[in-house]
């Protein structure tokens, strides 16, 4: 039996599973979380810890279906490459392919604006704009230097990222100790609804925290032994930020109550001024920006590989599947994506665009779930990892659920940017076509010649 997770590509295999674990904790891991606990206890009161809960077992059930796939097709591209093959369809992987990429830049774009707005100010008082397009430029350099540079800088900023929870973790643990706040919070859902209304409310909002494991599949080709080494890092790094958010959430409302939370714009600052233990305040603006800045990072290796990908299979130009000769990486791919990116912070609505990430990816994680069913009868000739067939069909459910939450405003916009997916799909296969047009009669010439010889 061959090893087909190991097949030849022209990209580098240098991502261990220890780094690959540390790719997807620092996607999931996001600057979100900093934010996150004061909108969750509107809904929640001090049951912090319950819709973060829900939201982990929500997304490892989508995950599940993404550790089959990738094993059973371990090539870049992720979403699209799985939709081709389950649905037979070039246009439908396009547009699962469009949606991933399209949501990866969009929201790189705003990352970059988050890290040159408040938490910079902090700091220095620049302009905002300039500084997010040289921050995507600085992220286009490392990311095109090579995928192990990028991967050992992703490692350092999550291990920081990951440092500032767990100091809210631990300076709450000495407040308790020492006597403070009050324990009996985490049991008070809000009063005038039921506990099980609040904490499925307050699971789609905390449900945006675990978005980005999905990115990991579009560098699989890069991973050293993925059929092993990819179920083994999705999986740890999900529960592990399950954990840190869940133990966050204790701490958050053993410290404050909710009506403080909700009044907060930086509630984990808040958390930790309140112990009274001196953690400086500057702290939090600096561990937020790396959260953001590694963010941005993952996110644009993530559509530079999508993109490089959906160019070798001939859905997008084949220009955006030229590598580096030396350092392997897809330098037109990624020049492409930040040039998008760069303009995305002069003209989006970012508020508008954050809540359609969130649109866009469901679509995406909807096809993987329904992908990984159709594709039960395609044998392959390696190993690879299969999850129970309840998951997927449950991961649909999931997806269905969080989709009718969605803004009306949401859902047009949406649907302007895959319409503009579409007319560029049929535009380059327009291209595509009058290539062959223009070269075909080349060809019956040169047999005349031979005849005529």
């Amino acid at each position: 039996m061959t090893n087909d997770s190991q097949a030849p590509s022209r990209l580098r295999r240098a991502i261990t599973g220890p780094l690959l674990f540390a790719f997807i904790l620092g996607d999931v891991l996001g600057a979100g979380i900093y934010a996150l606990m004061g909108v969750l206890s509107a809904e929640v009161g001090g049951m912090l810890w319950a819709p973060l809960l829900l939201a982990l077992l929500l997304a490892l059930l989508t995950a599940g279906s993404y550790a089959e796939l990738v094993t059973k097709y371990p090539r870049a591209g992720g979403a699209a490459v799985f939709a081709e093959r389950a649905f037979h369809s070039r246009i439908v992987s396009f547009l699962v392919g469009f949606s991933m990429m399209a949501a990866g830049v969009v929201s790189a774009a705003g990352l970059a604006i988050a890290f040159a707005g408040q938490y910079l100010q902090t700091f220095f008082a620049l302009p905002v704009i300039p500084v997010a397009m040289l921050f995507l430029l600085i992220v286009a350099a490392l990311n095109a230097r090579g995928i192990r540079e990028s991967m050992g800088a992703n490692l350092v900023m999550t291990a920081i990222e990951v440092s500032g929870l767990v100091i809210v973790i631990v300076v709450v643990g000495i407040f308790v100790t020492g006597g403070g706040g009050d324990v009996s919070r985490v049991t008070q859902a809000p009063e005038g609804t039921s506990v099980a209304v609040a904490v499925l409310g307050g699971a789609i909002i905390a449900y945006y925290s675990f978005v980005g494991f999905e990115t990991s599949a579009n560098v699989i080709e890069e991973v050293k032994n993925p059929t092993k080494s990819y179920p083994k890092a999705l999986f740890a790094a999900l529960v592990t930020a399950g954990v840190v958010y869940v133990l966050v959430g204790l701490a958050s409302s053993i410290a404050l109550p909710p009506e403080e939370l909700q009044d907060s714009t930086g509630p984990l600052l808040a958390v930790v001024e309140a112990t009274g233990i001196g953690v400086p305040s500057w702290l939090f603006s600096l561990i937020a920006l790396i959260a953001v800045a590694n963010g941005a990072l993952l996110t644009m290796i993530m559509a530079s590989r999508l993109a490089y990908g959906m160019a070798e299979q001939g859905l997008l130009p084949d220009v955006l599947a030229r590598v580096l000769p030396r350092r392997k990486t897809p330098w037109v791919a990624i020049l492409a994506t930040t040039v998008v990116a760069m303009l995305l912070t002069l003209i989006a609505d970012l508020a508008t665009l954050a809540e359609t990430v969130v649109l866009l990816l469901l679509f995406v994680f909807m096809s993987a779930n329904i992908s990984v069913l159709v594709l039960r009868r395609d044998r392959v000739e390696h190993d690879h990892f299969r999850v129970w067939t309840f998951v997927p069909v449950l991961g649909i459910a999931s997806c269905i659920l969080l989709l009718t939450q969605q803004r009306p405003m949401v859902w047009l916009f949406g649907a302007i940017l895959l319409a503009v997916g579409g007319v560029l799909y049929l535009l380059a296969q327009w291209g595509r076509r009058r290539n062959k047009d223009v070269t075909a009669p080349d060809l019956p010439r040169q047999e005349d010649d031979l005849t005529a010889r």
